[in-house]
């Protein structure tokens, strides 16, 4: 997975459907989630599109995190989300203002607030996974 601050380089030199078509890109990108691994329990609720995220603790204490979407644009975001988070030690994720790391993308307004919407939801879940693996 490409460093956000790379993604964030990119994605400021492009615009409009190339933004798209980068996020679109990003999803592709994305590790294989084992169909087995989408159930209920790693479903992210409100968002427009069905998005599961999967945490694995390492053995170093880092979190590496499993997702996918059933919509391109949206596995994009997702992918954009992941970029701030993976493989950081679950501590720092934990206490990490994943929506700061995410301003200079200007989300809601690049994109309809259906493909954002549940982008709160989702970092709500992978910091409450995280922090229950850095209290562990």
């Amino acid at each position: 997975m490409r460093p956000l601050s790379d993604i964030r380089d990119e994605y400021e030199f492009v615009d409009g459907d190339d933004r798209y078509r980068l996020l679109i890109e990003l999803g592709r990108e994305l590790e294989a989630m084992p169909q087995a691994l989408k159930t209920d329990a790693t479903l992210v609720r409100g968002c427009s599109a069905s998005v599961w995220v999967y945490p694995v603790p390492q053995a170093d204490g880092t979190l590496h995190f499993l997702a996918d979407s059933n919509a391109a644009i949206t596995k994009g975001i997702v992918a954009l989300v992941l970029a701030a988070v993976q493989d950081k030690p679950a501590a720092e994720v934990a206490e990490m203002d994943i929506a700061e790391a995410l301003a200079p993308f200007d989300l809601k307004n690049q994109l309809s607030s259906n493909r954002t919407q549940g982008v709160p939801n989702m970092i709500a879940l992978i910091r409450q996974a995280a922090a229950r693996y850095a209290a562990a």
